[in-house]
């Protein structure tokens, strides 16, 4: 008989809901902030996409750290921090 075995652990603490959130639509502007992984603007496009048949009058801004052991830059955070919601994504 084959058993299978759950790795999930029981959580030592209560799980918190996330309650940051923003409406989206009607002419708000995501920021998607790639680290630099392998094909982390690639993802980040299939994000875009995505999210653009599900929201109207949407504007999608990109950045690339292009390098995922530096930090973003001030000018690029400065920059994402104007948008309505940032994703912020890796790749690999």
């Amino acid at each position: 008989m084959l058993q299978f075995h759950d790795p999930r652990g029981v959580p030592s603490i209560e799980a918190t809901p996330y309650e940051l959130s923003h409406p989206l639509g009607g002419g708000s502007t995501i920021a998607l902030m790639a680290n630099g992984f392998p094909d982390s603007v690639n993802f980040l496009d299939h994000i875009s996409a995505a999210l653009s048949e599900l929201l109207d009058d949407v504007t999608f801004v990109p950045f690339d750290k292009g390098n995922a052991s530096a930090l973003a830059s001030d000018e690029m955070l400065t920059a994402a921090a104007e948008c309505d919601a940032v994703v912020a994504a890796y790749g690999h």
